[in-house]
């Protein structure tokens, strides 16, 4: 049941973002288009489940694994995911549910099975294909950006590009907000050239130094973005890359955020 709500929430926000079609031609109009509706419904079945897209029951859904695919990169190269995404940041922020006083960043490697784009040889997982998942969320773990790269980019080169990743923040009066006042990392994103980089924005730097002895107090505020990643697994199919097109897992990834922000707005 509260898969069903959750699917109903987000297509009542979705359908007014789709663009509409042609309509079909009176001589020769050929296959009928399946719905959208149906669509989305399997774009989440196999989002959750981790189930391959030629797999799908198009009996139970009315639309095949390959619809599902094919409607799934055409609407995010229409942009329709980035802009739900935030659509629902807007509404949290309306709810009173964002925290934007400080952001959390972090990564974390899967192995990528098929390669394809932005793969590089893990240095975690014996040199085998894999990609990162580059994350910045608000003080209470909720994700604002997501970037996929190669297995082998350090964390620290994307820091920045994270930063800018945050779309502008609406929902209330005012101008929306794109930068949190300050940002907790781990010792992976220790440099001093990027906390430079960082403060010129506007931004305070709390970044683990290496050397140093654990117990520097960053992981009570840390925490939340590691729970987002348990968040995100929670989709299967975001577990282990096996999509080669980066940005059909983009795509992914931009829904299974949009998830979690229904479920902060409508289920908690």
């Amino acid at each position: 049941m509260r898969e069903e709500i959750l699917t109903d929430e987000v297509w009542t926000r979705l359908e007014p973002l789709i663009p509409q079609q042609q309509p079909r031609r009176f001589r020769y109009p050929g296959r009928r288009r399946a719905d959208d509706r149906a669509a989305l419904e399997g774009i989440l079945f196999v989002t959750r489940t981790g189930i391959g897209w030629n797999r799908l029951p198009t009996a139970l859904f009315g639309a095949s694994g390959a619809t599902c695919w094919r409607r799934l990169t055409e609407w995010h190269e229409a942009g329709v995911w980035q802009r739900l995404h935030e659509q629902l940041l807007a509404e949290l922020r309306a709810a009173g549910r964002l925290d934007l006083s400080s952001a959390l960043v972090d990564s974390t490697h899967l192995r990528a099975l098929k390669g394809g784009f932005h793969t590089g040889p893990s240095p975690v997982d014996r040199a085998r294909p894999g990609s990162k998942h580059h994350l910045i969320t608000d003080a209470t773990g909720i994700p604002l950006a997501v970037i996929l790269t190669g297995g082998n980019r350090h964390d620290v080169t994307q820091l920045l590009p994270l930063i800018e990743a945050i779309p502008p923040i609406r929902g209330q009066i005012g101008r929306p907000l794109r930068r949190p006042r300050r940002i907790y990392a781990d010792r992976g994103y220790d440099h001093d050239k990027y906390r430079r980089l960082v403060r010129a924005r506007g931004i305070t730097p709390r970044i683990a130094r290496r050397g140093t002895g654990h117990g520097s107090g960053l992981g009570t505020h840390r925490w939340p973005v590691e729970r987002t990643f348990t968040w995100i697994k929670n989709y299967r199919r975001l577990r282990v890359r096996t999509e080669r097109r980066a940005d059909v897992h983009q795509a992914l990834l931009s829904l299974a955020c949009s998830m979690i922000y229904l479920r902060q707005l409508i289920l908690n």
